[in-house]
């Protein structure tokens, strides 16, 4: 891993990332010589440094590192970590004021692409999320629901699930973000109390927007999910995955998609997207 620039077998065991989960990060793919969406996971970061009032500055820095850590790597997956460092006293981060990123690199999973070509199936998650507005939306360390989700996830037969908060509204997925239409019209859940604003959900929404498909930010319950046409999730390394059906662990109840007309759609147009090289940018 790349700490603060050098490349390093271990981190101190005083820093805040380890002890209190206080930092940020966020997955970069790597694919055919580009790190896709470089500029919005660097926002994404910035937003999130904003938010939690962790003082790093080094960001020219940081995304020099980003590129020259993969002039000699293949397609894989650049973590990003922002660490507030060693420091403070007990939970107060007051006194810390050396920040740290971190850099490790880690391969792609191989079954994405069969999710892409061949969509999936979701069960419902009986792990639910708290509602923490001041939180919502930035992808933090404190990942323990999602721990557990996971955990629970590993005992069913199904790859993921869909995720509600303690009010019973959909927030997400275990890996992604996630999208459906029904009667004609696309949402995908607010994110303004708990869950992750990914990159791609970012640029899903503006793709279809610019393509003429409104997509409405809603609460929805699962009674909601009832009548779907076309259901899809998305993230950064996987991009857009179809959804074949959802239901209910251990229940008969089985809800299909009748069509992924559209989504195959959103799914080509985010591929079209061009990426600069990092060769390009080396050269540059």
């Amino acid at each position: 891993m790349i700490v603060n620039g050098r490349y390093q077998t271990d981190i101190d065991i005083a820093d805040r990332a380890l002890q209190y989960g206080d930092g940020c990060f966020t997955t970069i793919a790597f694919r055919n010589g580009c790190l896709e969406f470089l500029a919005q996971h660097i926002q994404r970061l910035q937003k999130a440094c904003g938010i939690l009032y962790l003082e790093f500055s080094k960001w020219k820095t940081l995304e020099a590192q980003i590129n020259q850590s993969v002039s000699d790597k293949y397609d894989c997956v650049v973590k990003v970590i922002i660490s507030r460092g060693a420091g403070g006293r007990g939970y107060s981060p007051q006194g810390c004021r050396q920040p740290k990123f971190i850099i490790t690199h880690h391969e792609i999973p191989a079954h994405y692409q069969a999710w892409q070509l061949n969509g999936l199936a979701l069960t419902v998650s009986p792990i639910l999320l708290a509602k923490q507005p001041i939180l919502a939306g930035i992808k933090h360390l404190n990942r323990l629901e999602q721990v557990l989700i996971k955990q629970h996830l590993g005992a069913t037969e199904f790859p993921d699930a869909l995720v509600f908060d303690t009010d019973g509204a959909l927030v997400e997925t275990s890996v992604g973000n996630v999208f459906w239409k029904s009667n004609d019209v696309w949402y995908t859940p607010d994110l303004s109390n708990s869950g992750v604003e990914g990159v791609i959900r970012n640029q899903v929404i503006s793709l279809m927007k610019n393509n003429g498909l409104d997509v409405n930010i809603v609460q929805h319950s699962l009674p909601d999910l009832a009548n779907l046409q076309e259901m899809f999730i998305c993230n950064s390394l996987m991009k857009v995955v179809p959804v074949s059906h959802w239901c209910k662990e251990n229940e008969d109840v089985k809800i299909t998609i009748q069509s992924n007309e559209q989504t195959r759609l959103i799914q080509s147009w985010l591929n079209q997207i061009n990426h600069t090289s990092v060769k390009s940018i080396e050269t540059n």
